[in-house]
């Protein structure tokens, strides 16, 4: 048998690290679905983003999000600054100085540019907002997305410190945890989530997530051909530290500019070696105390 070349070969996680990308499961299969729907997710295409924020709006209206600012915050015209219990979708707005001689500049100099983009829950196929909550409030659906059932939270907020995007958080108001959830009774109906359906660019995509993958790169690499080598996806890969995104992103820069980890990780993935370790001390210390009690007789 030849050889494997060396550059072909894939680093093998550490045993217990191993991520449901990698193992090329489904997410809702996991969870019990036996016959089950694609599992869907959205591709948010930042590129033709105008920050009207419908989304926003639909979002709030469609779930009975309560308002949580209506105040500029001195972040260009943002309003809501970022995800949380009361901001399930958020419009970024981040102003860049482009460098004289660069396309988009004022007659060839030096001027702004607006970087927009929709924000919003990643569903992770790993999924540690899922891992750590104590109740089972935070479930999976068949639809492969992460939901909160609000009658079954504690607040105990554990699924906020777990979230490696800052995503989910706790509403003061009534202390319970909230964050998208895909719109998960429209989904049962057949419908469109709100913030899909009023995006007026499509900058927001709906569908089956290997529909949308497969869209996002093609969109790539129109951009790529169009003279945008910036042009990259976010969370499109099933073998990063989160086994993929049931929410995936185009991005016209660095994912920092963003707001977004560079190389997200599934905060519990050292868990179960964690345990083992913790377990191999604690078998260690009940020996040596059996021993000392032992050396005495």
């Amino acid at each position: 048998m030849d050889a494997v070349p060396a550059e072909t070969v894939k680093a093998q996680p550490e045993p217990g690290t191993m991520l449901l990308g990698d193992l090329g499961l489904d997410p809702a299969a996991l969870a019990g679905y036996s016959d089950h729907p694609p599992r869907m997710g959205f591709f948010t295409d930042t590129s033709v983003c105008i920050g009207c924020k419908a989304c926003e709006v639909a979002c709030k209206e469609w779930n009975a999000v309560p308002e949580d600012g209506l105040l500029l915050t001195g972040m260009s015209y943002d309003n809501t600054e970022g995800l949380g219990a009361s901001t399930w979708r958020h419009v970024e707005f981040i102003e860049q100085t482009i460098p004289v001689g660069v396309d988009g500049g004022v007659d060839g100099g030096g001027g702004v540019r607006w970087l927009m983009a929709s924000n919003v829950c990643k569903h992770c196929t790993e999924a540690a907002c899922l891992d750590v909550c104590p109740t089972g409030a935070l479930m999976r659906t068949e639809f492969g997305t992460v939901v909160v059932q609000d009658d079954i939270c504690n607040g105990c907020g554990y699924c906020v410190s777990a979230c490696p995007f800052g995503v989910i958080d706790r509403r003061q108001s009534d202390g319970g945890a909230h964050k998208c959830t895909l719109c998960y009774d429209r989904l049962g109906d057949g419908l469109t989530p709100a913030c899909a359906k009023a995006c007026p660019t499509e900058s927001i995509q709906f569908g089956p997530l290997d529909e949308l993958r497969e869209r996002a790169h093609q969109r790539v690499d129109d951009l790529h051909d169009a003279g945008r080598p910036e042009a990259q996806l976010y969370g499109a890969d099933p073998a990063d530290g989160i086994g993929g995104a049931g929410a995936m992103f185009l991005l016209l820069d660095e994912p920092e500019v963003y707001g977004l980890p560079p190389d997200p990780v599934v905060t519990t993935r050292d868990l179960p070696r964690m345990w083992r370790h913790a377990a191999l001390a604690a078998g260690c210390l009940a020996g040596g105390v059996a021993a000392s009690l032992l050396g005495r007789r």
